[in-house]
Protein backbone atom coordinates (compact mmCIF):
# COMPACT_ATOMS: atom_id res chain seq x y z
CA UNK A 1 0.00 0.00 0.00
CA UNK A 2 1.23 3.21 -0.89
CA UNK A 3 -0.17 6.78 0.35
CA UNK A 4 1.53 9.33 -1.59
CA UNK A 5 0.77 13.14 -0.02
CA UNK A 6 0.85 16.03 -2.52
CA UNK A 7 1.41 18.91 -0.66
CA UNK A 8 3.63 20.43 -2.73
CA UNK A 9 1.02 20.42 -5.66
CA UNK A 10 -1.85 22.17 -3.24
CA UNK A 11 1.24 24.56 -2.24
CA UNK A 12 2.05 25.27 -5.34
CA UNK A 13 -1.57 25.57 -6.67
CA UNK A 14 -2.40 28.36 -3.29
CA UNK A 15 1.08 29.99 -4.09
CA UNK A 16 2.02 29.28 -0.69
CA UNK A 17 5.50 28.41 0.57
CA UNK A 18 6.89 25.99 2.77
CA UNK A 19 7.26 28.13 5.85
CA UNK A 20 4.06 30.29 5.13
CA UNK A 21 1.81 26.88 5.68
CA UNK A 22 3.81 26.25 8.60
CA UNK A 23 3.23 29.46 10.12
CA UNK A 24 -0.47 29.09 9.69
CA UNK A 25 -0.78 25.54 10.54
CA UNK A 26 1.58 25.65 13.89
CA UNK A 27 4.02 22.97 12.63
CA UNK A 28 7.60 23.07 12.18
CA UNK A 29 9.27 23.51 8.82
CA UNK A 30 11.13 20.17 9.57
CA UNK A 31 7.64 18.13 10.17
CA UNK A 32 6.03 19.86 7.36
CA UNK A 33 9.38 19.23 4.87
CA UNK A 34 9.00 15.32 6.16
CA UNK A 35 5.13 15.34 4.77
CA UNK A 36 5.89 17.30 1.74
CA UNK A 37 8.69 15.00 0.90
CA UNK A 38 6.34 12.11 1.44
CA UNK A 39 8.67 10.67 4.57
CA UNK A 40 6.08 10.49 6.93
CA UNK A 41 4.77 7.19 8.22
CA UNK A 42 2.37 8.96 9.94
CA UNK A 43 0.02 12.24 10.12
CA UNK A 44 -2.44 13.44 12.79
CA UNK A 45 -5.92 14.18 11.77
CA UNK A 46 -5.96 17.49 13.68
CA UNK A 47 -2.64 18.02 11.50
CA UNK A 48 -4.72 17.13 8.14
CA UNK A 49 -7.54 19.84 9.21
CA UNK A 50 -5.37 21.98 9.78
CA UNK A 51 -3.56 21.92 6.83
CA UNK A 52 -6.43 21.17 4.34
CA UNK A 53 -8.01 24.59 6.20
CA UNK A 54 -4.93 26.83 5.47
CA UNK A 55 -4.71 25.72 1.75
CA UNK A 56 -8.69 25.56 1.30
CA UNK A 57 -8.89 22.15 0.04
CA UNK A 58 -10.34 18.61 0.92
CA UNK A 59 -7.85 15.42 2.23
CA UNK A 60 -8.21 14.06 -1.29
CA UNK A 61 -6.74 16.77 -2.58
CA UNK A 62 -3.28 16.37 -0.43
CA UNK A 63 -3.32 12.21 -0.18
CA UNK A 64 -3.57 9.94 -2.74
CA UNK A 65 -3.54 5.81 -2.90
CA UNK A 66 -1.44 4.40 -5.56
CA UNK A 67 -1.15 0.37 -5.61
CA UNK A 68 2.26 -1.15 -5.09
Amino acid sequence: MAIVVNLDVMMAKRKMSLSELAAKVDITLANLSILKNNKAKAIRLTTLEAICQALDCQPGDILEYRPD
